[in-house]
């Protein structure tokens, strides 16, 4: 459950793009950084693992980088939808995992999503550094950002919270934060009575406000 990601590529070190590959340098994440811009890459470059100036929708380039090598790529490619694109059939072409790509429209959306991108973004309502969290953290099976203040996350279920009720937990009194339902063993329970116990390999659905639901590390 949950992920096991090691080597990233963020290609487009716009403002988004920038935060998502610092963030998960920080956490002492494997990080190639790649732009056209020489500057972004000079500014980038004390904090990454890897930064080069390339172009990304070069299938040559990515192929000499050793895209295919890494677990994830963003794609971060700011105003220029095409590029965007380009740059993400590619490293799909290329076999990389998992490809996470900001768009900037709902059409650049749908378009991403037809071409295989596993998790589409819009940075201005998403921020870099909260999506770099979600890609590492373990404990996260899907986030879905129902306005800027509140998400609906599925996450599993804490250790120290196996083996107690909700009512024992009271989550909603002591993280803000509610329960809304709880999958175990492939089958759903749906707004879960409050004796319900949480079991170690519980998926809970959960629904709060971005500050709350980091306050537990759920994002």
């Amino acid at each position: 459950m949950g992920h096991t990601y090691k080597d990233f590529v963020v290609l487009g070190l716009g403002r988004f793009g920038k935060s998502v590959a610092q963030t998960l340098a920080e956490k002492g994440y494997e990080v190639l950084a790649v732009d056209k811009n020489e500057e972004a890459i000079q500014e980038i470059s004390e904090h990454v693992t890897h930064a080069v100036q390339a172009d990304a929708t070069d299938m040559e380039t990515l192929n000499a980088l050793g895209i295919r090598n890494f677990d994830v790529a963003v794609v971060a490619i700011g105003t220029n939808m095409q590029s965007s694109i380009m740059t993400a059939l590619l490293v799909k072409e290329l076999g990389v995992k998992y490809v996470l790509a900001k768009a900037q429209n709902d059409i650049h959306k749908r378009v991403l999503e037809k071409i295989g991108v596993d998790r589409v973004v819009f940075p201005e309502r998403d921020m870099g550094v909260r999506i770099a969290n979600n890609l590492v953290s373990k404990n996260i099976v899907d986030f879905i950002e129902l306005s800027s203040e509140y998400s609906l996350v599925e996450a599993g279920t804490l250790p120290e919270w196996a083996g107690k009720s909700l009512k024992e937990l009271n989550m909603r009194a002591k993280y803000g934060v509610n329960v809304m339902a709880i999958r175990h063993d492939d089958e759903i329970n749906i707004s879960p009575d409050a004796n319900v116990i949480l079991h170690e390999n519980d998926i809970l659905v959960v629904i709060g406000s971005n500050e709350d639901l980091s306050k537990l590390e759920l994002i």
